[in-house]
């Protein structure tokens, strides 16, 4: 059995060693920052191979549900605003809120308006007008709320609960958003599902950035508090490697879960409809409904990553989040792995993470090397900006990567293992 994966052993061997050798030249201090933030990748990253490895969903908005979770387990986790729900301000924004529910069951009523004979031309008119006037009339009545909580407090706070229990809402209400989002879009096609998580992303940043009653908006929230003592209680080491066996155990449920999951008949089935749709539904399978559920599970992940990332960095800042860091890194961490393989998925999240972390202090080296040997044989002045010019390094190193990896390992350095039946 352990000969069927030698190749694994030796790769992940290799990653042992070059995470000692980062130990040895950067410090213990600094890999353990590292390998705590690249564990939080490997979590959003299985997220990403259930849907895309498993199902076939191209999800581009990966950025939006990191960035959701992050929100909430700041809005659960972060002290409580006294001076704020000590004012009547937080009645008028219940007052508010709950006009917004009455809005939004008269919405869903007017969906129901068919079964009363309403031809399904006004019960579509009907609805749109309805969601028009109910948004018009709730953001009239939160604009001066808001200004007023923006002005008086700064925004509302947090909750002041675990940070536990945000991680959990973090992973709920970004699996909540895939559910809306994938009940519209799954029966279409593929590249309607990638436009419509790209726009949702994006619609999560804007409204985190300008919703400061809410978030406080660019102005970021700190300090976030850890589910472990943090550096001031046991030292930068030993507490990130306390949070460090927080996430290696979070990865290791996660990870024997979703190996049952992908050899268990759910699991062929979804691989079944990933390969050849047509005949899945001439067996019977409801696809949408398979691929609805993945879609759900993969952005719950995708959630918590985000949460427990924001957590260990001890700040939410919405305007923190980018596409090349929180969709496309991510992307490549899958696809270099080998999507569909669990193991490839988190060789990929470490490997890809080291190398997008020491491309800029391995960059800098290089460039001091060349500017004294330039100025030693050539007498040559080298350019004030070419220390700044190592932080690029990492986009140009992982885009050779990647292109390397599709050119010579286009299913990945661990593919999919593919059981074949006698």
């Amino acid at each position: 059995m352990l000969a069927n994966y030698k190749k694994e052993a030796v790769l992940f061997s290799g990653l042992l060693v070059i995470i000692l050798t980062i130990m040895a030249f950067m410090g213990t201090a600094y890999s353990l920052r590292m390998l705590v933030e690249a564990s939080c990748y490997a979590i959003i990253a299985l997220g990403l191979t259930i849907q895309w490895g498993y199902a076939g969903l191209f999800n581009a908005g990966i950025m939006g549900f990191l960035a959701m979770g992050g929100f909430m387990t700041m809005l659960f986790s972060f002290p409580a605003n006294e001076e704020f729900w000590a004012s009547d301000l937080p009645g008028d924004l219940g007052s508010v809120f709950f006009k917004l529910l009455i809005g939004i069951a008269l919405i869903v009523a007017s969906v129901k308006l068919g079964k009363f004979g309403v031809t399904q031309k006004w019960q579509r008119f009907i609805t749109i007008l309805l969601i028009a006037i109910v948004y018009i009339i709730f953001m009239a009545q939160l604009d001066p709320v808001a200004s007023a909580i923006e002005k008086e407090h700064g925004f509302i706070g947090g909750f002041g609960l675990p940070v536990w229990f945000g991680w959990v809402a973090g992973g709920a209400v970004a699996g909540l958003i895939a559910y809306f989002v994938g009940h519209i879009c799954l029966g279409l096609r593929s590249d309607y599902l990638a436009i419509a998580t790209l726009g949702i992303a994006e619609i999560i940043k804007a409204f985190l950035k300008n919703a400061d009653w809410l978030t406080h908006g660019t102005l970021t929230v700190s300090p976030m508090k850890w589910p472990v003592p943090g550096p001031a209680d046991l030292g930068f080491e030993l507490a990130r490697a306390a949070y460090l066996s927080v996430t290696a155990l979070m990865i290791a449920g996660i990870f024997f879960l979703l190996t049952r999951a992908y050899n268990a008949p759910w699991g062929r089935m979804l691989r079944a409809i990933r390969d050849n749709e047509t005949s899945s539904l001439a067996m019977g399978k409801d696809v949408n409904k398979r691929r609805l559920e993945v879609f759900v599970i993969g952005s719950f992940l995708m959630g918590v990553g985000g949460a427990v990332l924001t957590t260990f960095n001890g700040i939410f800042d919405p305007s923190g989040y980018i596409p090349l860091n929180h969709t496309f890194l991510i992307w490549v961490m899958v696809i270099l792995g080998g999507a569909g393989n669990n193991l490839g998925t988190l060789f990929g999240a470490v490997f890809v993470y080291i190398i997008w972390t020491m491309s800029e202090p391995v960059a800098l080296y290089a460039f001091d090397v060349i500017r004294q040997l330039g100025e030693l044989w050539f007498n040559w002045e080298a350019p004030s900006d070419l220390d700044s010019r190592a932080l690029q390094a990492r986009v140009f190193v992982i885009g050779l990567t990647i292109t390397l990896v599709l050119r010579y390992a286009p299913k990945g350095i661990i593919p999919e293992r593919i059981a074949h039946h006698q």
